[in-house]
């Protein structure tokens, strides 16, 4: 027996049968729900659901796809399933602090973050001896503040030219232009300091121990082109003290980034991010899904 998993994502209007109807599909389709989650949001009057199934009658992404929509257009909404055997192609962007870097490589290189990654790319060249070790692709684009365009015309080349379907801000200190972020709305990932707006420019961590803060987080985030205002994926803290000092609040900053980024980039590979207006929902791990993750 052929088997095959899929995601489907649904946003529409709530209304009352939605959840009837596409479960019904699926069991007519002879296939197998195995996992589910959904959000009826009161504020914004929307429904947000995220589907893993099994099919056990061997139909593809297209067939399910165009049985679909009839349903699609009954309930208004925005409905899209993903074959859960395809890895999303991923770029990474950074600039000169690599600890992000650094940890996804490590992460896609034992399994745990599983994407196809299609190349790094920096305006500087500190990391690509370590990019290039991971037999990956390293894009040198250099910013110059005359030529700012030439550099993100060579950046939408590669994006076009690997197939790219998220951009990944590894710590990459460049702000990126209004075409690109609308482009690729909800595309790119960010990741940054939990100190903003409190802590602005150089060394918020400095800033942050002068000031004698009691924790350290980080936020990742979609781009838009609000500079570091769009909507929220993941975050986390972790506490410092008074013995602590301003090196220690980096050292912290850099874990806690590391791990929120990846995170981040867990959800939405997975199809476990929605955009809300300026909010997300996003639905939990399923169960399991880390520790297979590792082992394929």
């Amino acid at each position: 027996m052929t088997m095959s998993s899929f995601v489907l994502t649904v946003v529409c209007p709530a209304k009352r049968g939605i959840v009837a109807a596409i479960s019904t599909f699926l069991a007519k389709n002879t296939c197998n729900i195995v996992n589910s989650s959904q959000f009826d949001d009161p504020i914004s009057g929307k429904f947000f659901c995220r589907i893993g199934f099994d099919s056990e009658g061997g139909k593809n992404i297209h067939d399910l796809e165009q049985s679909f929509q009839p349903i699609a257009r009954e309930f208004s909404m925005e409905a899209h399933f993903f074959d859960s055997s395809e890895r999303m192609k991923v770029l990474i962007m950074v600039s000169k602090f690599g600890h992000c870097l650094n940890d996804l490589l490590y992460r896609w290189r034992i399994g745990a973050l599983p994407v196809d990654i299609v190349g790094v790319i920096s305006n500087h060249l500190d990391y690509q001896k370590l990019v290039v070790n991971n037999d990956l692709p390293f894009y040198h684009i250099p910013v110059h503040k005359d030529r700012k365009q030439e550099s993100e015309d060579r950046l939408f080349e590669i994006i076009t030219e690997t197939h790219t379907e998220l951009v990944v801000l590894a710590r990459y200190m460049q702000i990126l232009s209004d075409r690109l972020c609308k482009e690729m709305s909800g595309q790119i990932i960010n990741i940054h300091h939990s100190f903003l707006p409190s802590f602005k420019g150089a060394n918020p961590y400095k800033q942050a121990f002068q000031r004698g803060v009691k924790i350290i987080g980080a936020t990742a985030h979609y781009v838009t082109a609000d500079l570091d205002e769009g909507p929220i994926i993941e975050q986390d803290i972790v506490r410092v003290t008074h013995a602590q000092n301003a090196d220690d609040y980096v050292a912290l900053g850099r874990d806690v980034e590391a791990q929120v980024l990846a995170r981040a980039i867990h959800a939405h590979i997975h199809h476990r991010v929605f955009i809300n207006d300026n909010r997300t929902v996003v639905f939990p791990a399923t169960p399991g899904s880390y520790a297979s993750e590792r082992m394929g």
